[in-house]
């Protein structure tokens, strides 16, 4: 089973056109830079937004259907929204919190106890959302979420609020909940991280506009479009186009690359990710000369930023990424070779 939604809605000069597809036992992504529709889109399908037209359907009920003119309010979707801010009831308790959230009053007191054991708040209880860590508003919310046993559950950037010390034990802790909830789960973030570590699948969305699904994996390994590649945090993109023979010319780079993979119809871009590039003896297939312009030391690699034959501004830049060992081993030059592996370019449209 699973949750389904395929919507389109209009705010002003702003067009959501999504479609994505929430598994049972699943996480997925919507990634997205901040203003693209991430957060619209959940509130479209927990029914505090209504979408223009489309449909919404969870494990074979429907939920929104323009066509058939079906709009379930939002208590009876059965869908679990936990907003950025956790959204917890300032005067109650946790544990008043979390039995507002129970339907069955026969059982209240009962699943209760059984949240505030399974999301670790005992101790707890009698405290004020004020007194509690981050991490302990985000469990309890939660709780009172799954007090009103949700068949999906909507998460919408739950790290958002989150102090940066905090986020790594509360994603720990998120974690080992979301392998425990049966149903499909929809996450909402604009951090390529917490989806590569959190969600099985992604669905890229930018200026409104969902991209095909994609396993997590893929993103990172073959992102099909230039958004998707950004996101997935690739520096080095250049524009591109298809020369005869099998060969692509990085406009931005100043250099035609020999090419080992088919291209898509719409080429516009070719992308590298930095730790592929390596440095090289001199000229050869798919190799530039570049200009050392900045070395940072980072923890444990040492970043290199390059001009190119295509100059020093903007996407005509590359970083390149080596092995601190690797990078002192070349004692510190001002002009070097790069080769770009045909094996290892990404090669995009533009949407």
């Amino acid at each position: 089973m699973a949750l389904r939604v395929d919507i389109r809605k209009r705010l002003g000069s702003f067009s959501l056109d999504v479609a994505f597809t929430a598994r049972d036992g699943e996480v997925t992504g919507l990634l997205g830079a901040s203003g693209c529709g991430k957060s619209l889109t959940l509130k479209c399908v927990a029914g505090i937004e209504r979408p223009d037209e489309g449909r919404i359907e969870l494990d074979g009920r429907v939920l929104f259907d323009s066509a058939a003119h079906i709009d379930l309010p939002p208590q009876k979707r059965q869908v679990g929204y936990l907003f950025q801010s956790y959204a917890l009831f300032p005067n109650m308790t946790v544990e008043q919190n979390i039995a507002a959230g129970v339907r069955d009053r026969s059982a209240r007191a009962q699943t209760t106890a059984r949240l505030i054991r399974a999301l670790w708040l005992e101790g707890h209880e009698k405290k004020y959302p004020r007194q509690l860590s981050g991490g302990q508003q985000q469990r309890a919310a939660l709780a009172r979420i799954l007090a009103n046993a949700p068949r999906a559950l909507l998460l919408d950037e739950p790290f958002s609020a989150l102090d940066s010390y905090l986020k790594w034990q509360v994603e720990l802790e998120l974690m080992d909940l979301l392998d425990q909830f049966p149903g499909p789960v929809a996450f909402v973030t604009h951090s390529r991280d917490e989806v590569r570590r959190l969600c099985q699948q992604v669905c890229v969305l930018d200026q409104g506009r969902s991209q095909p699904m994609q396993p997590v994996e893929e993103l990172f390994e073959a992102p099909r479009t230039l958004s998707a590649c950004l996101l997935s945090g690739c520096k080095n993109i250049s524009r591109a186009r298809p020369l005869p023979g099998g060969r692509v010319e990085a406009l931005d780079w100043g250099v035609e690359l020999e090419v080992s993979v088919p291209l898509p119809e719409r080429l516009s871009h070719v992308g590298i990710r930095a730790h592929f590039l390596r440095p090289v003896d001199g000229p050869g297939p798919n190799r530039l000369p570049c200009t050392v312009e900045r070395v940072v030391d980072e923890m444990f690699s040492t970043v290199v930023m390059m001009t190119t034959p295509g100059g020093c501004q903007g996407f005509s830049r590359l970083r390149m990424e080596l092995d601190k060992a690797a990078w002192a081993a070349l004692d510190d030059p001002k002009e070097l070779w790069v080769e770009l592996p045909s094996d290892e370019l990404m090669f995009l449209t533009g949407s």
